[in-house]
């Protein structure tokens, strides 16, 4: 039997791609036959700092020499004790949710004791070999079948957009909320599905930009959601929206596809690697401003053949989109090889 030990970041407390795709990993792999025990810790990234660090000895610490997958979170301030791992014949392994940067001298020479990088999206693992780091795999996020459990809505109603993910500025709800402003004359509504706590003064923005568009009736925020509370959002949606300034890949898309949702990210973000050649959707260049998405939006809600043929390609891909057990096998092929 494998044994795997996965070292996970404690203090990102809210529902992000990289903690769903950690616990759905460690779920996979368990699934698959390996002996897997998670250990959390708090740290930054990178701080460098003995107080941060100072668990990490014992993380590493054991009898036989187990394979450990640590997230790049904490092993970007871990050089010295995933060193001294490697050199007593541990294998650590780094898994990486963003692309490394050539100008974090602490982060790189992490990086390069490490036994070899598992990177979750193309463009984060185009970045680690570019920079000269060895051993690298790339391991897709796998997707969730939905449950059938819920009858759909769709078609019951206006046509109903949704926005996952939690409310940061990163994400720019403020933009998405700011060209739903100009579209009033149309119909539809609108929910942004994520916590309000990872940053409660932008959140708290959000909402004022949504009741100074007189939009309150319309887009409704839920706060972060999971299991049936999720899914029943996932039901009601017709168009997907991620548009998000910087995307290493947007797992949010793969969900978004696997219930069958299009989806619009911005173009130049690691999630158009994740919307891929299906035709469910739209890369779009925001650079121009509101009126870009606004733009889309209305053509969209205008066109019922676009919204047609944009819903049944992300139905066709929802069939052939990877499941969890083929990252956790695409890992397993990894950190056992010799």
């Amino acid at each position: 039997m494998v044994e795997i030990y996965m070292v996970l970041p404690a203090n990102v407390r809210h529902r992000s791609g990289g903690n769903v795709y950690n616990a759905r990993l460690a779920e996979a792999l368990r699934a698959e036959g390996a002996e897997v025990s998670v250990r959390e810790f708090d740290g930054g990234r990178p701080s460098g700092n003995g107080d941060d660090r100072s668990p990490f000895p014992d993380a590493f610490a054991g009898g036989t020499p187990p394979i450990y997958i640590v997230d790049g979170l904490i092993a970007s301030g871990a050089r010295t004790e995933i060193e001294t791992a490697t050199s007593a014949g541990r294998r650590v392994w780094v898994l990486l949710h963003m692309p490394p940067s050539a100008e974090d001298p602490v982060e790189m020479s992490a990086l390069r004791a490490a036994t070899g990088l598992l990177c979750t999206g193309p463009r984060t693992a185009e970045a680690a070999r570019s920079l000269g780091l060895r051993n690298v795999h790339l391991a897709i996020p796998g997707v969730d079948l939905p449950s059938k459990a819920l009858p759909s809505p769709r078609g019951a109603a206006a046509p109903h957009f949704i926005m996952v993910g939690a409310l940061l500025p990163n994400k720019d709800q403020i933009f998405f909320v700011d060209a739903l402003a100009r579209i009033k004359d149309l119909e539809w509504t609108a929910a942004l599905v994520g916590s309000t706590e990872a940053d409660p003064a932008y959140a708290t923005a959000v909402r004022e930009r949504i009741i100074r568009n007189g939009l309150e009736k319309r887009v409704e925020t839920t706060a972060e959601l999971s299991g049936k509370a999720l899914e029943e959002q996932w039901l009601r949606a017709d168009l997907s929206l991620l548009i998000s300034h910087s995307e290493s890949f947007g797992m949010v898309v793969q969900e978004s596809l696997a219930h069958g949702i299009p989806v619009v990210v911005r173009k130049g973000t690691g999630a158009v690697e994740a919307l891929g050649a299906h035709g469910a959707g739209e890369a779009i260049d925001l650079t121009a401003g509101i009126g870009s998405l606004e733009k889309l939006l209305r053509r969209w809600l205008g066109d019922p053949a676009l919204r047609e043929g944009w819903r049944a390609a992300a139905e066709a891909a929802s069939r052939v989109l990877p499941r969890w057990e083929d990252t956790a096998r695409e890992v397993l092929r990894a950190v056992t090889a010799v």
